[in-house]
């Protein structure tokens, strides 16, 4: 199977969540937790119950847990998901810049062994 990570605009999606009025951010959730699963095949990871617990009080905890794991698994630092998590609940906006970041990094290799 091929792994597929689309390359996202970083200003583009500050004006989408800002014309959404966040509704942007749950997409966005939803769309990388797949690519990320797809990076490291992980055919336990669910990325659909993971946006849906989001709206459940205290689901919201075990799926920022569960993404952080995710994304430590297939970063290119290791980055650790205690961190990612305490960020997630922190200061989320930073969450999304780090992860975001690394999967355009990821885009733009995939896209040059590509073309």
């Amino acid at each position: 199977m091929a792994v597929y990570i689309k390359n996202r605009n970083m200003l583009a999606q500050v004006f989408l969540v800002i014309i959404t009025l966040g509704i942007y951010t749950i997409y966005w959730f939803y769309q990388i937790s797949w690519e990320m699963k797809n990076v490291a095949n992980d055919n336990e990871a669910s990325p659909a119950l993971w946006t849906v617990l989001i709206f459940i009080p205290f689901g919201a905890f075990y799926s920022y847990y569960k993404f952080s794991e995710l994304y430590e698994k297939i970063s290119v630092e290791k980055f650790n998901k205690w961190l990612l998590f305490v960020l997630y609940l922190v200061f989320s906006p930073a969450v999304w810049f780090i992860v975001q970041t690394d999967m355009n990094k990821r885009a733009d290799a995939l896209r040059g062994v590509i073309a």
